[in-house]
């Protein structure tokens, strides 16, 4: 049975977006070309209205091509939100509070963008309603941009600003605390207060974030 709502139909269903059991390979310009229409459709259509003939004709490729790599629209939107946050990148500033406001700041470029904002917003309130859909963010979003929060904290680490935790589950409980506060904060900021997450909001954030509300 067909899980797109955009009324398509499902040719090459049996195939899974992870890639394609034989033949050609993928392309990478395709797939990348099919992600970014996929967005800008978003963008324009909304959830609802957005069909993945939609996308395969923005993105210049047969419907077969686009089912034949996600056998789903909430797949393929899933993906296109995805591979945003597979290019975000922790650069060495030198200190704890440099590398979280670089993380922040870019992560908040990341969200200005309208299609992006829009991709993502519509994703979350797709999966409110999905949830075989929240547990793929959470697999494809959450728990892959993880990495950035283990690289940081291992630097800090290395550099004596924060203590080792005594076990590794106390090391996985802190990590997803650490994610859930810097990634809700900017989100909320960004795309439900609608304010900028500037260098100042950043700077700010950072300090209540590593300081706390107490004074020093």
């Amino acid at each position: 049975m067909c899980a797109d709502k955009g009324g398509d139909g499902c040719p090459g269903h049996g195939d899974s977006h992870s890639g394609p059991r034989g033949g050609r390979p993928r392309s990478t310009e395709a797939d990348a070309a099919i992600l970014e229409a996929t967005r800008a459709a978003l963008g324009e259509l909304g959830w609802t209205k957005l069909t993945m003939g939609d996308v395969a004709a923005r993105a210049g490729v047969a419907k077969t091509t686009l089912y034949r790599r996600w056998p789903s629209k909430s797949e393929l939107v899933l993906d296109a939100v995805a591979v945003l946050f597979d290019g975000m990148e922790l650069a060495d500033r030198g200190s704890l509070a440099a590398d979280v406001e670089s993380a922040v700041l870019q992560f908040a470029a990341l969200l200005e963008r309208p299609e992006n904002k829009t991709s993502l917003m519509a994703l979350v309130a797709e999966s409110t309603r999905d949830e075989a859909l929240r547990r793929r963010i959470r697999i494809a979003i959450v728990d892959r941009q993880k990495r950035l929060v283990l690289l940081g904290r291992e630097r800090a680490q290395a550099r004596g600003e924060l203590p080792r935790e005594p076990d590794t589950a106390t090391a996985a409980r802190t990590a997803d605390l650490i994610f859930d506060v810097i990634a809700g904060a900017v989100v909320h900021r960004t795309l439900v207060s609608a304010e900028p997450a500037d260098e100042e909001w950043a700077r700010t954030f950072t300090a209540l974030l590593l300081n706390g509300l107490a004074p020093g």
